[in-house]
């Protein structure tokens, strides 16, 4: 089974800034603080579950002992509970999986045999509480079926009062195969909606895909980046919740004013009573620094029914929350306790950011802007798009999310986007964004395909899931943006999927239309500006929000993939200049240990079929696409880590041209968020992080990129352009550096000039064309270095060259590299006699953490890197492994 490695200094990043005061303190959905004296009681009900293949599921005959009993993790899903009693070969081995789609197929049983607490026993309400069901299911407690289930992101509550006894209570549920239960609906409809990826298995045929009629995760069904496990499970906590005659339903914080010089704020409640009575609230505020400033408490009177009360809490000079590399990510503590005549009901703690968030759309000279604006500052968003974390989310522990998170941070970037075929991620998760100060950029989950929004239920289910999102996730000030899908309005007006469906019929397509609008133009809507806490809305990614063009690069977010799935040349990132990026990107494949865990060498093949099992572009042929573009400005590689290293090298040098050009262009262009930072499985993918979190060579030039204070230099059709850029909220009085320098190191020109440069700004420095390079200028040997200076020293770097690499000559580096022993780490120093192009350290097999990789090093420069691992000095001596360009020219025909 596949684990996740972190070396000592991930978990040191991992757990940097890490507040474990999360676990009690989470702003999700309420959480009741055990006290013996409240009269609102949780029974846990994750333990002692068995599940099996339903007895009279076809597959039953051949899969005769997974139709047997056995021992279930809930929260979790069949294909983990299969892989946990080895009745199935792991999900990410080898080429798995084919052999494992009849899992997707069947219908499976869960049962849970449990006592009932003594806390719960006499209470005047019982409640089963499910927090998440993967998707169609039957409900049964003590024989009776109680609920059915379609929808994985909905929280279900069912009344159990009557049906629950002291002893020997069963829960049963019957979990139907979304395929099987879909299928036979779609397949009648005499015109077809567009799905997604049809499946390559034939369990569904091409124009009848099920997936986007399903509200469960769309990635389950397959992507280009992960494999299809039709999985289904209880995949979120179960539990019985107990009360007498109040019920606190909801509790959140709502800003109604916020400047430097106050917070005005109210406690809201939302509460539920059998009777009118008079209550009590209470409520605790700690600062950021965990210290009590305040307490607010009132007296009123409730109704019978419904209630909601407010409680005014006023703040003088606040500390507001602000994304990373703006300022502090200060959290505000609550502490409810609801009482009635001095007895406590209810104690609820919550944590929140203050922050203003606004979504500046504003007609200019370009067209129409996108930008995000945080305390009225401007913020140009760097960053990633996030995918799942595993193809099965029980498995996702918090470690393994805080290290991706904190390799987003640590790249220096500020926004994550939840792109909209997986799922809402856990509370855990929030929270740790609004530590690290991730602005999140939330789709609702819609990955794509037609969605049937004229179909009355369909949307009336999308709405109840918005309303227990939203509810749940409304305290998290990281969260800056609810979006209705992920390319779905796009697909309709640029794709041909809306010109071919009125073609075959324009009332149907008028019908389809009319439903989307109705769902994302109106219903969400309506949901965030009831439920959103002031949060913006925006109705699909890319759009103009419906207005004209879906995919503009004038007006809202643009998604652009003419470079990859256009097969355009790389350099057409520089002719892009959209108002925000919300999606670009290009593949690589993962580093070579994160490959030897799923293929023996012997199997490393570009076009080998268990590589292509693992790359899911193009159903297997993406590795071609890959070649095109190694291939238009690298040499060829002659074996997989050759492959491996310059897809690599493409994708970061590809990458970070578009993200410079984006940063260069502001205010035009206000974001950029590359595909994607993270991966669902090991495989070939757009991330920058892979699956065991490695960093490729991408991640260590993001780091560089996106900081704070950096230069840009990029040439395009002749000219070298060289722009500073900073995203720091003060004035930087610094010089820059102008090189121009070949190969060896001779110094063709050597100028440096001061520098002013505005707070959160973009400053041009020069252009240069190559008909004004120095006379003796050779394009094949030659190159432009821009470096930002402060006190002496250089703090930023960009290198343009004039030739793609494969018409350079480049000679050998001549490297060298020293290891040592210090206190509790090494240090790696590293000297290049001639330009290191492309600099890869490696330790094989062993575990081992980089302070810095995927380096370029000038003619004679030095540098020293810290190196953590658990392994002794002679050990990576011997097996470091050092790959540069030069050495792939060499061995080249």
């Amino acid at each position: 089974m596949t684990t996740f490695r972190y070396s000592p200094a991930s978990l040191r990043r991992c757990l940097r800034n890490t507040c474990l005061a999360f676990l009690a303190a989470s702003s999700g959905l309420l959480t009741h603080i055990p006290a013996a004296a409240t009269t609102t009681h949780e029974q846990d009900l994750s333990s002692n579950w068995a599940f099996r293949l339903l007895p009279d599921d076809p597959a039953s005959t051949k899969y005769v002992k997974a139709a047997q009993w056995h021992a279930a993790q809930v929260p979790g899903h069949v294909h983990t509970d299969l892989l946990a009693h080895r009745l199935i070969a792991d999900p990410y081995a080898g080429d798995a999986e084919a052999g494992l789609q009849w899992i997707g197929n069947a219908a499976w049983e869960y049962k849970l045999e449990f006592d009932l607490d003594e806390k719960n026993l006499n209470a005047r309400h019982q409640d089963l509480v499910f927090e998440g069901i993967d998707t169609f299911a039957d409900i049964y407690l003590n024989g009776k079926k109680i609920a059915t289930t379609d929808n994985a992101f909905r929280r279900w509550v069912i009344p159990a009062k009557t049906l629950l006894k002291k002893r020997q209570n069963e829960i049963k549920l019957i979990l139907h195969s979304p395929i099987q239960r879909l299928l036979p609906q779609v397949q009648a409809m005499p015109i077809k909606l567009a799905g997604n990826y049809p499946s390559p298995f034939g369990d569904e045929p091409r124009d009848a895909m099920t997936g986007n009629f399903a509200r469960k995760p769309g990635y389950h069904y397959g992507w280009d980046w992960g494999p299809r496990y039709v999985t289904a499970g209880i995949w979120r906590a179960v539990k019985i919740t107990s009360y007498d005659d109040i019920l606190l339903q909801d509790f959140h914080i709502q800003q109604d004013k916020l400047n430097a010089e106050a917070a005005d704020l109210q406690a809201r409640l939302a509460i539920q009573s059998d009777q009118d009575t008079t209550v009590e609230l209470e409520v605790h505020i700690s600062d950021p620094d965990g210290k009590q400033i305040m307490s607010r408490s009132m007296r009123t009177g409730v109704k019978k029914g419904y209630n909601q009360l407010s409680l005014p809490i006023k703040l003088d000079n606040p500390r507001r929350w602000y994304p990373h590399g703006m300022g502090e990510q200060a959290l505000y503590g609550f502490d409810l306790s609801l009482k009635r005549n001095k007895q406590l009901i209810s104690r609820v703690k919550k944590r929140t950011g203050l922050r203003q968030v606004e979504l500046r759309h504003d007609k200019d000279q370009w067209g129409q802007s996108f930008g995000f604006v945080i305390n009225g500052v401007p913020v140009f968003a760097k960053g990633a798009n996030l995918i799942p974390f595993d193809m099965f989310p029980n498995r996702v522990k918090p470690e393994q999310m805080r290290a991706i998170l904190q390799s987003a941070r640590d790249a220096n970037m500020n926004m994550l986007r939840l792109w909209g075929g997986g799922y809402y991620e856990s509370d855990a998760f929030y929270d740790m964004a609004d530590e690290l100060g991730l602005m999140l950029w939330q789709d609702f989950m819609f990955g794509g395909g037609v969605v049937p929004g004229y179909d009355k239920k369909f949307r009336e289910n999308v709405v109840a899931e918005a309303k227990d999102q939203l509810l749940r996730l409304r305290t998290h000030p990281s969260i800056v943006l609810w979006c209705g899908n992920n390319e779905e309005e796009t697909a309709w007006k640029d794709w041909g999927i809306g010109k071919k469906l009125t073609e075959e019929n324009p009332i149907f397509a008028e019908h389809v239309w009319t439903g989307y609008v109705a769902l994302f133009g109106k219903d969400l809507r309506e949901q965030v500006a009831r439920y959103g806490a002031g949060v913006p809305y925006w109705s699909s990614s890319p759009s103009n929000d419906l207005a004209g063009k879906a995919n503009d690069s004038n007006s809202g977010d643009k998604h652009y993939w003419d470079v990859w799935a256009g097969s355009q040349a790389v350099e057409s990132y520089l002719s892009e200049t959209p108002r925000f990026m919300s999606e670009f990107g290009l593949q690589a494949w993962p580093v070579q240990r994160t490959v030897d865990a799923f293929a023996a060498r012997s199997e490393q093949k570009i076009d080998g079929p268990l590589i292509r099992a693992h790359q899911k572009f193009l159903a297997g042929e993406g590795n071609q696409r890959l070649l095109l573009y190694i291939r238009a400005n690298y040499h060829e590689p002659k074996t997989f880590a050759d492959f491996i290293y310059l897809s690599q090298l493409m994708q970061a040098e590809g990458i970070e041209m578009a993200s410079l050009h984006h940063r260069s262009s502001m205010p035009r262009t206000m974001g950029s968020l590359y595909w994607q930072l993270n991966d669902v499985w090991p495989g070939a993918s757009w991330s920058s992080v892979d699956y065991f979190g490695h960093w490729k060579a991408l991640h260590f030039h993001a780091r560089r990129f996106f900081a704070p204070l950096t230069v840009a230099a990029l040439h395009d059709k002749g000219v070298t352009r060289l722009s500073a850029l900073s995203d720091l909220q003060q004035e930087q009085n610094l010089q820059w550096r102008l090189r121009i320098m070949d190969v060896n190191g001779k110094v063709l020109r050597d100028e440096t000039l001061p520098l002013r440069l505005p707070a959160n700004s973009t400053k041009e420095l020069a252009q240069i064309k190559d008909t004004d390079l120095p006379p003796q200028t050779d394009t094949k040997t030659t190159y432009v270095v821009a470096e930002l200076i402060r006190e002496g020293k250089s703090i930023a770097r960009s290198i343009a060259y004039l030739q793609p690499s494969k018409f350079m000559q480049l000679p050998d580096p001549g490297l060298e590299v020293t290891i040592v022993a210090e206190a509790d780490h090494y240090r790696l120093d590293l000297h290049a006699k001639r330009l290191a192009r492309a600099v890869w350290l490696d330790f094989g097999e062993h575990q081992h953490d980089l302070s810095d990789n995927a380096l370029t090093l000038l003619p004679g420069e030095h540098i020293s890197l810290r190196l953590d691992s658990t392994q002794n000095l002679t050990t990576l001596r011997d097996s470091l492994h050092i790959r540069h360009l030069a050495e792939l020219q060499s061995t080249q025909p």
